[in-house]
C-alpha cells in the first residue's frame, strides 16, 4: 500500500519507528516531512499536505504524528474526503477502517511509544472498509455533510 507520512516537530520523535514498520510491511512511503524538532512546523501544515497526497491520489492512507494526535486529527478532518482520527488503542485503528473507512491514523508522540505505535500502524493498515450497507449509508452522511459545508 502506498503510505503517505508526515510529523510536526513533536511528532518527529515516533518518526523512525513508524517509517521502520512501514519499511517491515512493504508498503512504499510517501514522505512528507519532518525529521527534526529543531524548529516548529505546524500540524495543521502537514495535515494538508498527507490529506492532498490522498485527495491527488499520491497514496492511498496516511500516518499523521502531533504531540498529542488531537490537534493533527482536527485539521485533517477539514479535507473534503479525508477521515482521519486519533488512535491510541489498536481496536480503533482497525475499527475506523472497518466500519468508517478512516484514511488517515493520527498518533501523539507524547501519549504513546514506539512498541504501541508499531502495533498501531499494523491494525490500521492491515484493515480494510467492511463495505456493508449501515457503513456505506453512514459514509454518504458524512459526504453529505462535507458537500453542504463547503457549498456554505
Amino acid at each position: 500500500m502506498r503510505v503517505a507520512v508526515a510529523f510536526d516537530h513533536r511528532g518527529v520523535h515516533l518518526r523512525e519507528r513508524v517509517l521502520q514498520t512501514l519499511q517491515d510491511g512493504g508498503h512504499d512511503v510517501v514522505d512528507l516531512g519532518t525529521d527534526t524538532d529543531e524548529r516548529r512546523i505546524d500540524y495543521p501544515d502537514k495535515a494538508r499536505e498527507v490529506g492532498e497526497a490522498i485527495q491527488r491520489g499520491d497514496a492511498e492512507r496516511a500516518v499523521l504524528v502531533c504531540g498529542s494526535g488531537v490537534g493533527a486529527a482536527v485539521a485533517v478532518c477539514k479535507l473534503r474526503g479525508i477521515r482521519g482520527s486519533v488512535c491510541h488503542d489498536p481496536y480503533s485503528a482497525h475499527q475506523g477502517v472497518e466500519h468508517d473507512d478512516m484514511n488517515v491514523l493520527c498518533l501523539g508522540s507524547e501519549v504513546i511509544g514506539p512498541s504501541l505505535a508499531d502495533e498501531l500502524v499494523k491494525a490500521f493498515l492491515g484493515a480494510s472498509f467492511d463495505g456493508g450497507d449501515r457503513y456505506v449509508e453512514r459514509l454518504r452522511k458524512v459526504e453529505a455533510m462535507e458537500r453542504q459545508m463547503s457549498n456554505g
